[in-house]
């Protein structure tokens, strides 16, 4: 694992590339809150737009919008998408359910808000994280996790996108 001030560092300069040179890297940053007295994981995850939609859109008839699409079909297609490419677990090969709670727009992303309900205190989990892969072969994917008073980051990427994560 890379050290927090490394991933966070080069979070920062390939956000700053990304936005002046349009999308030669893809990246998402997920923000991982473990809340032991909820007993849940807390997750805010943030998109580039024009990516994300890309990748609703495949397999719709029709271009999907974060905006402007009608809600509820964007809440179903995000939750799938999600569903699929985010998976939580407390041991190996378990799935744990996502609840869904909310998108909130940015200049040129989104922020997804969602939890994952945990049936007792643990120190850790397994995350498989290969949101966009399909879509971006050189999809980047950066986990910034706070519990228990530690925080660390994790970088997940086409061949690396299961790790666990220990606190």
């Amino acid at each position: 694992m890379m050290s927090r001030r490394s991933l966070v560092s080069f979070g920062l300069l390939l956000l700053a590339t990304l936005t002046a040179w349009a999308h030669t890297y893809h990246a998402s940053i997920m923000e991982l809150h473990y809340n032991p007295a909820k007993q849940q994981l807390e997750v805010s995850l943030k998109v580039f737009s024009d990516d994300f939609e890309k990748a609703l859109s495949a397999g719709q008839p029709g271009a999907i919008s974060l905006d402007q699409s009608p809600k509820p079909q964007v809440t179903a297609l995000v939750t799938a998408l999600l569903r699929r490419s985010v998976l939580f677990g407390t041991k190996p090969g378990e799935v744990l359910p996502i609840q869904f709670i909310g998108i909130q727009k940015e200049t040129d992303a989104h922020w997804l808000y969602f939890a994952v309900k945990l049936a007792k205190p643990v120190n850790g989990i397994y995350l498989r994280y290969s949101l966009l892969e399909d879509t971006f072969p050189d999809q980047m994917n950066i986990v910034n996790v706070e519990a228990n008073g530690k925080k660390q980051s994790a970088l997940f990427k086409d061949g690396d996108e299961s790790q666990k994560l220990t606190w």
